[in-house]
């Protein structure tokens, strides 16, 4: 038989530490020996002894294998389970059908580092990059949240500045083209002859519909590459045929019939209406990517309702705080009174009052036990307690919540 030293019970020749709960003596004979397997382990008290017999793998580092083994059983499980995309609590083992809806379900996707891009309207495109989705045209949007850029939308601000360009230059150049419909617009007609304020007008619309309009003429472009033609195609040649049309009228207005010149040989232009359909889309983009990112705030609170860190329980008995992210399935942890608790998992020991209100709307803290099971961001209010952590990073009850408001 041999006393026991990798798992820190017996720190050196002289010093004898409880795997349980620290406590180091220099004279074995204070502690109470015990013999698991062919080590020797010493405790400082029965308590402790007690809770080494309960569950001795917790503290020797046979956990350790457990938690691998736990760790893949998860991943296999991920791999072969099946979900509702509509009613994500369905879940199965295998493809079928979903019992609420009918819908196909789909493979629970496992937990990724990598960022992937999909469109609203059109789930199935999934891109490793942003950019538009080559169907609809839409800004494709992160499939998964992160709590940094919930704050500003990228290409809610890049619309929104192309989009107060535009109005700038556009009602100026609505003045000038409905200046006979306007109060005083003679004013104009005597400053300027209509092939000068045909000048100015070509001047004032060449930015919004080059520059501003631009996003669209590329998804339009897009649309018609990928044979799938949609709202953007129908934008860029409607814009496309007036703006050229009013660029020719204005560079060589004598190739046009008589009947279709003015007085002093100008021609009908319409830049006024090639800078508004792209303004008021502009508008329209603006519009639904705020509604789109409106979500940011709630996002936001509810990604604060976890902790950042975790007390983890080694198998020696050391507690120590670690980032929520390192948590894994299987982890001992450590919830003192008045702490959120990190992940979700079950009570190992201990009893406590757990508020779950943030879940269930319960007003009225629920008791909770060992064998118990707990929700993680929910916050332990009178009582110690120990966790083995069961769900962690996007399995979380909260983490499903983040992503169906996201």
């Amino acid at each position: 038989m041999t006393t026991h030293t990798h798992h820190n019970h017996a720190a050196n020749d002289q010093s004898f530490v409880d795997p349980v709960c620290g406590m180091s003596t220099e004279n074995k004979d204070d502690f109470l020996a015990h013999v698991h397997g062919e080590d020797t382990f010493y405790f400082c008290s029965s308590h402790c002894l007690e809770k080494f017999a309960a569950d001795p793998g917790a503290y020797t580092g046979e956990q350790e294998n457990d938690d691998s083994e736990n760790v893949s059983q998860h991943v296999q499980k991920t791999k072969n389970t099946f979900t509702c995309p509509m009613h994500p609590e369905v879940e199965q083992e295998g493809p079928g059908s979903c019992p609420k809806c009918g819908m196909a379900l789909e493979p629970l996707a496992p937990v990724e580092s990598k960022v992937e891009y999909t469109c609203p309207m059109h789930p199935e495109i999934v891109q490793d990059e942003p950019g538009s989705c080559p169907k609809c045209g839409m800004a494709l949007e992160p499939r998964t949240v992160d709590p940094e850029s919930v704050e500003q939308n990228a290409e809610y601000l890049y619309m929104r500045n192309r989009f107060i360009i535009a109005a700038i230059l556009t009602v100026p150049l609505v003045i000038i083209a409905m200046r006979d419909m306007l109060p005083g617009g003679g004013l104009l007609e005597q400053i300027a002859t209509d092939r000068t304020l045909g000048w100015l007008e070509l001047i004032l619309s060449t930015p919004v519909v080059l520059w501003a309009g631009w996003p669209f003429y590329v998804r339009g472009v897009q649309s018609v590459i990928n044979r799938s033609l949609n709202m953007f195609t129908l934008i860029g040649l409607g814009v496309s045929v007036a703006y050229i049309y009013s660029v020719v009228g204005v560079l060589f207005p004598e190739i046009f019939p008589a009947s279709m010149r003015g007085p002093d040989g100008s021609v009908g232009v319409y830049f006024e209406a090639s800078a508004v359909i792209v303004t008021l889309i502009l508008l329209g983009q603006v519009m639904e990517l705020r509604a789109r990112s409106q979500t940011g705030a709630a996002i936001k609170a509810l990604l604060g309702l976890s902790p950042k860190t975790a007390r983890k329980i080694s198998p020696a008995g050391v507690e120590e705080d670690i980032p929520l992210e390192h948590v894994q399935v299987g982890d001992l942890l450590r919830i003192r009174p008045g702490e959120k608790i990190p992940v979700d998992g079950i009570v190992t020991d201990g009893t406590s009052s757990v508020d779950e209100s943030m879940i269930s709307g319960e007003p009225v803290p629920v008791k909770k036990q060992t064998g118990d099971k707990i929700i993680g961001a929910t916050i332990n209010t009178t009582g110690s307690l120990t966790m083995r952590a069961e769900k962690v990073g996007s399995d979380t009850l909260l983490a499903r919540i983040v992503q169906m408001v996201a």
